[in-house]
């Protein structure tokens, strides 16, 4: 079992910056896969960032990638999504994820899931 707990989100102006930290707890938390993924309103919950177990693979959602770094901290048994040059279209609830499926991009393959922060970019 594991549980998930998002913070950082915010209201940030176009351009800047966030970092996301999702706090799991559970002792297996290290073996499983993380993802963030998020979710506007009226719009379906997409990918945004993965990042394997060890943290030696990521990958990202074209939309983001360039902008946004994912990383994982075993030790505190955390996962984190930089965020720069933001932008009003990534104005989202922003969810993280565990899975220990190898389909990252699938919502479905996730396990367990927090209960999101929300992020507001202004124009």
């Amino acid at each position: 079992q594991v549980q998930l707990v998002e913070s950082g989100g915010g209201l940030v102006q176009a351009g800047g910056s966030l970092r996301l930290s999702c706090a799991a707890s559970g002792r297996t938390f290290s073996r499983y896969a993380m993802g963030w993924f998020r979710q506007a309103p009226g719009k379906e919950r997409e990918f945004v960032a993965t990042i394997n177990w060890s943290g030696g693979t990521t990958y990202y959602a074209a939309s983001v990638k360039g902008r946004s770094t994912i990383s994982r901290d075993t030790a505190k048994n955390t996962v984190y999504l930089q965020m720069n040059s933001l932008k009003p279209d990534d104005t989202a609830v922003y969810y993280c994820a565990a899975t220990y499926g190898s389909n990252w991009h699938d919502p479905n393959e996730y396990d367990y899931w927090g209960q999101g922060t929300q992020v507001t970019v202004s124009s």
